[in-house]
């Protein structure tokens, strides 16, 4: 008989509560939210903060269902396009601006973890950029970048000091960005729903749109069992697409990416990790990894177009995981799973709007947790009030990915990086 798949560890370990009844019925409402991830949620969070009533939300599956339930669990500030990108096209007052937005997102962030209570384990200890490579230059000109343009401060960690903290001889050096968390992010997924509702957003899971058209002055929603006439909808799905709008969906790539969670370690974690803090390093293609409330080392990396079986995510990441930490040789690994990021071509979040109440929030590119809550604060307010911030992503609007061209390019692109990795790699012996 065949096997039910694993869960991945988030699942297993998610938050208890009550399902959101399917719709059901004939409804009305000032604005429908379509998709119950973090752009969705901290959409109709922020709506209700600002006194909106009447607010539904729509998820074809469960809260947190895609990236947002599966992901690294990194807080941090920026988007997936790099901060000199971002400078070189903006110019240095608009760059920060946009910066700034995902910096005020992680204090918003602490903030509303406290204001509902959202028991997500999560750990304020910061995150480090530790350096595959022995020539410390790309640190020292991110470090100063930051510092000159966006205000930013990262602290140096040297050699000594970041073996100490990651036991690892893999890493030359690093730099340390504090104001930055981890969390359990399906369970803070869960924790902004509930908050949602407590602000009195009537949330449906379940529930898939299959119909999305316009009628008069309003928008009809069609799902298996309802019927939803809005205002104004906001297009929240992500990488994992409704099929709603053409245009809209045609913009983002979703793209793979691949976690695993080890057994619990006990007094083992201390072998490999003596520090609270998350992780990453500077390879284009890089590994992620933090450890977990129980002692277990949660890992993650690699992207693909492909999504890919528990068995093989585990296979490939736990070759990572050895590279950096061979002393982990043996251990069991109990979850492994992947989920789909929405990707832009360039590389930065997609805030839209078609002038008739019709909205979107997507490809947020593998940094969901701070641009998503940013988003979701601009739509907000776009909606709620007419203010206009959200129109400084308008660079950045909803460019044709050229499927299914755009997969292989991706893909090529990917391997073209990782390519580079590998050769500098060698070439530092």
């Amino acid at each position: 008989m065949k096997q039910p798949p694993v869960p991945s560890y988030y699942r297993a370990t998610a938050t208890p509560y009550a399902p959101h009844a399917p719709l059901q019925g004939r409804h009305e409402a000032r604005v429908v939210v379509i998709g119950g991830g973090y752009a969705g949620l901290n959409t109709a969070l922020g709506l209700a903060e600002r006194g909106v009533r009447d607010v539904v939300l729509l998820e074809r599956e469960q809260v947190g269902f895609g990236a947002s339930g599966r992901n690294g669990g990194f807080v941090f500030a920026g988007y997936s396009l790099g901060e000199q990108a971002l400078l070189d096209q903006l110019g240095e007052a608009r760059a920060r601006a946009l910066f700034g937005l995902t910096t005020a997102a992680v204090q918003r962030i602490r903030e509303r973890i406290a204001t509902h209570a959202i028991a997500c384990d999560a750990v304020d200890e910061g995150v480090i950029w530790a350096n595959w490579f022995r020539d410390p230059a790309v640190l020292r000109r991110r470090q100063q970048l930051l510092a000159e343009h966006y205000d930013t401060h990262w602290e140096w960690l040297g050699q000594d000091e970041l073996r100490e903290r990651i036991r690892s001889r893999r890493y030359a050096d690093g730099l340390y960005e504090r104001n930055a968390l981890h969390l359990h992010p399906l369970n803070y997924a869960i924790g902004l729903a509930a908050g949602a509702v407590g602000q009195g957003v009537r949330i449906h899971e379940n529930s898939e749109v299959w119909r999305l058209r316009r009628e008069g002055a309003h928008w009809c929603l069609d799902t298996p069992h309802g019927e939803l006439q809005a205002e104004q909808v906001v297009l929240a799905c992500g990488g994992y697409l409704a099929g709603l709008n053409r245009t809209i969906d045609r913009s983002v790539l979703p793209i793979a990416t691949y976690v695993m969670a080890t057994e619990p370690l006990g007094d083992r974690l201390a072998d490999c990790l003596r520090t609270r803090a998350a992780i990453y390093d500077t390879r284009f293609a890089f590994d992620y990894y933090r450890p977990l409330p129980d002692t277990r080392l949660l890992w993650g990396g690699r992207i693909s177009i492909r999504n890919r079986s528990s068995h093989a995510v585990q296979r490939l990441l736990r070759r990572d995981l050895l590279r950096v930490f061979p002393q982990m040789d043996g251990v069991k690994i109990d979850y492994a799973w992947s989920g789909l990021m929405s990707y832009a071509r360039h590389q930065m979040p997609q805030l839209g709007s078609d002038g008739q109440g019709l909205w979107w929030a997507q490809a947020f590119g593998g940094h969901g947790l701070a641009p998503t809550c940013a988003a979701g604060e601009l739509l907000a307010a776009a909606i709620a009030e007419g203010d206009e911030g959200w129109k400084q992503f308008a660079d950045y609007g909803l460019a044709s990915t050229h499927k299914p061209l755009g997969f292989l390019a991706a893909q090529a692109n990917y391997w073209w990086q990782e390519g580079n990795d590998w050769l500098k790699t060698r070439l530092e012996g």
